[in-house]
C-alpha cells in the first residue's frame, strides 16, 4: 500500500496528493473557500452547538464521497474544557484527527483522512476543519446488524450471532487497550462493512485519561450495552459479549463488580432518555 502524503495547498490547508485535482475542481483549496462551500448536504444526527458543521458532498477523480466536519471560532471556554480533557491544547480539528490516525496505526479501522487545517488567533483556534472518506461498504450497527440477526430460529444463524457477539467484544477490548476512551461508545459509531470488518468513528471526543480511566471504561462498555437493541442482543448475549471483551471464562468478583457498575450506569442513562421521551434501546 502507497504511504498517504499531505501537501499543503494553501497557509496551514493540508490535502492528500492523490485529491489536489478533485478539490481544484471545486475551489476547495483555501480556508475562506471550504468555510463558504455548501454544496452538499447535512448528513444529519445530533444536534450541533452553532460553532459546527458538518456536510457530505462528492467529488469525481476519484469518485468518492467525503464527510467534512467544521469548526469555525469555538467559545474560549468549549476551547478551554476541550483542553483539559485532551491534555493538551490543541485545535477542535486536532481532537478528530489525531485519535483517528493513532488508532490506525494500533489496527483499529477508523475513517480515512483527505484533508484537514486549523488557523489560531494569539491563544485560542480562530477556525479548523476535517475532511474523511466515506467508510466502503459499510453501515453504522445502529442502522443495521449483520443478516443473521434476522432469523433467531436458525441453528446457523445462532451460530454467526454468537461469533459476531464474540468479536464486537474483542473489537471494543483492542480499542481500550489502546489507552483510549471513546465516551460516545454507541452502536451509532461502530460501522460494520460487507466483508466483517469493525470501524471506529466520531472520534473526537476520544481521549486518553490521566486519571479516572476505569470511570470511562465503564461509561463506554454501558453506552454500548444501552445502544444494542433489547430485540437483538439477550442478557445471555450481553454477557458473551462481556465474556470476550474481558478475554476470560469464567468471570470472577472484579469482572461481576465492572458488571454491576455498567448495569447501573445503563439504568441512569435510560432514566434520562425517559425523562425527556427518548426510546431505550435495549429494553425495546
Amino acid at each position: 500500500m502507497t504511504e498517504q502524503r499531505f501537501i499543503e495547498t494553501s497557509q496551514s490547508f493540508f490535502l492528500d496528493s492523490g485529491y489536489v485535482t478533485a478539490f481544484e475542481k471545486l475551489g476547495l483549496t483555501s480556508f475562506d473557500a471550504l468555510f463558504s462551500f455548501n454544496s452538499g448536504k447535512d448528513p444529519g444526527g445530533s444536534s450541533l452547538p452553532e460553532y459546527r458543521s458538518r456536510l457530505e458532498f462528492k467529488i469525481s477523480n476519484p469518485e468518492k464521497t467525503l464527510f467534512l466536519k467544521r469548526y469555525n471560532h469555538p467559545g474560549a471556554l468549549t476551547q478551554i474544557k476541550n483542553w483539559f480533557w485532551h491534555n493538551a491544547r490543541k485545535s477542535m480539528m486536532s481532537f478528530d484527527f489525531d485519535p483517528t490516525e493513532d488508532l490506525a496505526r494500533a489496527g483499529i479501522n477508523t475513517p480515512k483522512t483527505i484533508s484537514y487545517g486549523e488557523q489560531w488567533g494569539i491563544l485560542l483556534e480562530k477556525r479548523s476543519f476535517i475532511i474523511t472518506e466515506e467508510l466502503p461498504n459499510a453501515e453504522s450497527l445502529e442502522q443495521k446488524l449483520p443478516d443473521c440477526f434476522n432469523d433467531r430460529s436458525q441453528t446457523e444463524s445462532l451460530r454467526q450471532q454468537r461469533n459476531f457477539i464474540e468479536r464486537l467484544g474483542q473489537f471494543a477490548r483492542r480499542f481500550h487497550d489502546t489507552g483510549y476512551r471513546h465516551r460516545d461508545f454507541y452502536l451509532a459509531h461502530i460501522f460494520y462493512s460487507d466483508d466483517g470488518t469493525f470501524f471506529l468513528i466520531d472520534l473526537q471526543r476520544a481521549f486518553k485519561p490521566r486519571i479516572l480511566a476505569e470511570r470511562f471504561r465503564i461509561k463506554d462498555i454501558a453506552q454500548l450495552y444501552y445502544s444494542a437493541p433489547g430485540s437483538a442482543f439477550s442478557k445471555t448475549d450481553r454477557l458473551r459479549f462481556y465474556k470476550s471483551y474481558a478475554g476470560k471464562r469464567p468471570l470472577n468478583g472484579r469482572d461481576k463488580a465492572f458488571i454491576r457498575k455498567v448495569v447501573r450506569k445503563v439504568n441512569r442513562i435510560a432514566r434520562r432518555e425517559i425523562k425527556y421521551g427518548r426510546l431505550v434501546p435495549f429494553t425495546n
